[in-house]
């Protein structure tokens, strides 16, 4: 007899206990050792929400597939069982396949594993092109920095902002670069009314447009992959500031602005980052490019801060110094609340060894080695 039907859910929605059919990504194959000597493997599977860690022992019905089937970067369809463990969130897993066409024929679309922003990217785009055309004075600047964001549309609409740390998901791009270019529309009109003495007075125009364009390199820095986004080759050897610069430069060539312009803007891209040590060849030099720097500077700092508060596994007042930001962050005498998806621990020891043993090791899935989907 068939073995009756598990419910389809998302990896994320699984309750402590609750078994189900889900798709997942491979986010990650290790080869380790216990102390023993004996060989295992530590595995990552993931959705859009919830990222799950455990070992496959070496002696396990799963350890062959494991070290010669599964592939990191490909997707599967699982059968499992989720649990919450003293050593961590677990996954009892039943049966497993790679996804094939007729699961894509069916519904199936890889972006349900990848974490993505909060807001649609496409709502994004529209509401960042629109900035540009009603707040960027100088209608060839403004028609300038619109053609760049339409020619490149499609990729911007997938491209995470880094390949971890900060906005490092689809759609990060125009996540963190919308929220910029809304500071440098601020910060642009209250220094420039603060400041009416400047001489030359403060460029507007070019606050904003820096604040849109200023990772536009990105988009050839980075490369988008089914677990996130890694450097291209171009990116490690040139960097981002370069290459936004290029593209500046190669639309300014279609539409063409004036060129004093055109080098001030040139210098916000290229000194955005302010330090040698981050990878700017040069520190910022105008006003303008000062306020941009800033305006991208704390935007990414914070987006750090408000994921660690969000996901530090240890309550107490102060959160540990294993984030991007490398320092404790404070948060108060809270009550600290359940975990939900995508913030589960791991599965790691005091002296970064993994952890097995005891009742809540993780299951071999009975004596039997899983079956594949029918």
């Amino acid at each position: 007899m068939a073995p009756a039907a598990a419910p389809t859910l998302l990896l994320s929605e699984l309750t402590n206990g609750q078994e189900a059919d889900f798709f997942a990504l491979l986010a990650a194959k290790e080869t380790l050792t216990t102390r023993d000597g004996k060989p295992y493997f530590r595995v990552t599977f993931r959705d859009a929400k919830r990222e799950v860690s455990f070992p496959i022992w070496g002696d396990a019905p799963l350890a062959a597939a494991c070290k010669d089937e599964w592939k990191v970067g490909e997707f599967y369809k699982l059968r499992a069982a989720y649990r919450e463990t003293n050593f961590g969130p677990q996954l009892d897993i039943r049966r497993i396949r790679a996804v094939t066409d007729e699961d894509v024929a069916a519904g199936f679309d890889s972006s349900m594993c990848l974490p993505k922003a909060r807001v649609d990217a496409a709502i994004m785009f529209d509401e960042l092109r629109a900035l540009v055309v009603e707040t960027i004075q100088d209608e060839a600047v403004s028609a300038l920095v619109a053609a760049i964001l339409d020619e490149y549309r499609t990729e911007l609409l997938r491209l995470p902002a880094a390949t971890h740390n900060h906005h490092a998901y689809a759609g990060g791009f125009l996540e963190h670069v919308l929220s910029v270019t809304k500071t440098c529309v601020y910060i642009a009109d209250k220094y420039a009314e603060m400041c009416p003495e400047m001489q030359p007075p403060l460029d507007k125009d070019q606050v904003i447009a820096g604040g849109v364009l200023h990772d536009i390199g990105k988009l050839r820095e980075l490369q988008v992959t089914p677990m996130g986004a890694e450097y291209s080759p171009a990116g490690v050897l040139i960097g981002h500031m370069l290459q936004g610069r290029d593209i500046l430069r190669e639309m300014a060539e279609k539409h063409p602005i004036d060129p004093e312009k055109l080098l001030r803007l040139e210098h916000i891209i290229i000194a955005h980052q302010r330090l040698p040590e981050w990878g700017a060849p040069k520190p910022p030099m105008t006003p303008e490019a000062l306020l941009v720097h800033y305006a991208d500077d704390m935007d990414a700092k914070l987006q750090m801060m408000m994921a660690t508060l969000a996901t530090e596994p240890h309550s107490g007042p102060l959160t540990s110094s294993k984030n991007p930001l490398r320092q404790r962050i404070y948060r108060g005498p809270l009550v600290i609340a359940e975990r939900g998806p995508g913030e589960d621990g791991g599965g790691i020891g005091a002296e970064g060894e993994e952890t097995a043993g005891g009742g809540d090791a993780p299951a071999r899935s009975g004596g039997e080695a899983p079956t594949l989907f029918g």
